[in-house]
């Protein structure tokens, strides 16, 4: 049984220690041991501490993937500060949101959107700024030919006094970091999820409850995938909680991660032939875009043995045409971020039966109650969620602590607004969604958010936004809108562009429609069920 620690930086210390020689990342053909990549963390820390970052501080990575996002996210375990992973498509109103709520002082990015950051330091605390490229650790051949052949993504920046790229950092000559002392109590990061009263809401996650999820995703594959002997292809995002979990969570056990700076899936076929891959983890839109990839046949996917889908429910008619096709089944997860990550698995080797999610892991409870009187129930209800070292609240945010956390016969627990059946065996089905969370290509959208911009515009006095099923993302973003009664020729093309400014590409509703009034409770709370059922109706046979 392999040795478990408290807190994530002395898991992937324990992991150097174990497997120096061993290929940690790889990225655009670039290979990185885990002794290589440990001494990068290492200098990478010491430069951090020297500038002022201390346990407890927040700092924000607002990178695509590389390797400097995993060197920078250990760094911060090592000196105790607290990562703010966000996606690197936000515009500027979410940075500054984000920065603002978190208080972070320090912020990581590229180059490329470096603008987007210029924007907003005015406006928040941010103190330093470090920027880096997509190239930074290639050699100076590649760089040359990704120029020529014009590959490479670039920006312009400016740095202010204080401010630095990353390779400057590492440049520095810094003393060693004196006894932090970080504990598995400690917050690792905060993630930010939907919000339902339409603004994003801080997840802070701490160390040990981190390192049991990765240990348990781990655990899952054992059966195809030795520990130190798997090579995983990064399908999902690292500022995703079940991406966090897949990715970095395996270099606590000696594996190979490939990272891939953007999704092409030429590219994660080329990867999963060149190197081997063993695993791989994807949302259900990922793996219907393979499938219907006109040259999948072009490449050897023969070395993969684990696939697992997450982030939304896989449609069986994907499962099935993926096992026809690949002779390997997919095997289903379900998780939350306010859960650490995983709730459910299916594990290499145990057969499951069609449409589960999974099995609750070891060590999470789950109960099913009536989401409206919190009573206990046995067949289908909301999902409910506790552990020993959960996720407590929300960041800064009581008021949605108070409706998500609660206290249940003397326990606490997380409500995942996920309407679930669990069987005789244990399996868990999904049934339907009771939060204001859309699922749309993996990503959690939350409607509120995209009703507050649409009621920003000033033809609009109300809407309502929900999920609509689709099978190929899950579900599209649609918007019902009432316009003010004085208002003419405003369109949905309007709206849709309004949209498009201010926010991020996978929150823009797909649709729009015109209403003249919109169903509300008798407290006037608009009612997203009857406008989903009314949906749901037009797709059911006659």
């Amino acid at each position: 049984m392999e040795e478990k620690f408290s807190t994530i930086y002395l898991s992937f210390e324990n992991a150097v220690k174990r497997f120096p020689d061993k290929v940690a990342l790889v990225y655009l053909g670039e290979t990185f041991t885990y002794s290589r990549l440990g001494a990068l963390v290492d200098r990478l820390a010491r430069a951090l501490y020297h500038h002022g970052v201390r346990k407890g501080d927040r700092v924000i990575i607002y990178l695509s993937h590389c390797p400097q996002w995993v060197i920078i996210w250990l760094a911060l375990q090592k000196i105790g500060a607290i990562a703010v992973p966000i996606t690197h498509f936000y515009g500027p109103k979410d940075l500054e949101y984000i920065a603002n709520d978190s208080g972070a002082e320090t912020i990581f990015c590229m180059d490329t959107n470096f603008g987007h950051v210029s924007k907003v330091l005015a406006d928040t605390g941010v103190k330093m700024v470090v920027v880096t490229t997509a190239v930074d650790f290639l050699p100076g051949w590649k760089k040359l030919i990704g120029k020529v052949h014009d590959k490479i993504p670039t920006g312009s920046f400016v740095l202010r006094s204080g401010d630095s790229t990353f390779l400057s950092l590492l440049k520095d000559n810094t003393p060693s970091l004196p006894d932090i002392g970080v504990d598995g109590g400690d917050t690792a990061e905060i993630l930010y999820t939907g919000g339902t009263l339409g603004t994003p809401k801080g997840v802070p996650i701490p160390n040990t409850l981190f390192v049991e999820n990765s240990y348990e995703m781990r655990r899952a594959r054992e059966g195809v995938a030795a520990r130190g002997e798997d090579i995983i292809v990064q399908g999902a995002p690292l500022y995703h909680m079940l991406g966090q979990v897949v990715g970095l969570g395996t270099l606590f056990s000696g594996d190979t991660v490939i990272l891939l700076p953007k999704t092409n899936l030429d590219a994660i076929f080329d990867h999963i032939q060149r190197y081997k891959a063993t695993s791989f983890f994807g949302t259900p839109t990922m793996y219907r875009m393979i499938l219907e990839h006109d040259r999948l046949d072009y490449y050897d996917l023969g070395s993969l043995r684990y696939c697992l889908s997450g982030g939304d429910v896989l449609p069986q008619e994907v499962a099935k045409r993926w096992e026809r096709k690949l002779g390997k089944p997919i095997s289903q997860g379900y998780g939350a971020t306010e859960a650490g990550g995983v709730v459910a698995l299916t594990y290499a080797g145990e057969p499951f039966p069609e449409g589960t999610t999974g099995k609750a892991i070891p060590f999470q409870k789950v109960m099913l109650i009536d989401p409206d009187t919190l009573e206990p129930v046995s067949d289908v209800g909301e999902l409910v969620v506790s552990s020993e070292h959960m996720v407590r609240g929300y960041w800064k945010k009581p008021e949605e602590t108070a409706s998500s956390f609660v206290e249940l016969d003397g326990r606490l627990w997380y409500r995942t607004g996920d309407i679930m059946r669990v069987d005789a065996g244990g399996w868990c089905f999904f049934v339907d969604r009771t939060a204001d969370v859309i699922k749309h290509k993996g990503y959690r959208v939350s409607a509120s958010k995209i009703d507050a911009v649409l009621q920003e515009h000033p033809a609009i006095v109300a809407a309502c936004t929900i999920g609509v099923p689709d099978e190929k993302v899950g579900e599209r973003i649609k918007a019902f809108v009432i316009a003010k009664e004085d208002v003419k020729g405003i369109n949905a093309h309007e709206l849709i562009t309004w949209c498009h400014e201010r926010l991020a590409p996978y929150e823009v509703p797909s649709y729009i429609e015109f209403r003249d009034m919109l169903p509300k409770s008798k407290v006037g709370k608009l009612l997203r069920r009857e406008l989903r059922a009314e949906e749901r109706r037009k797709f059911e046979p006659t």
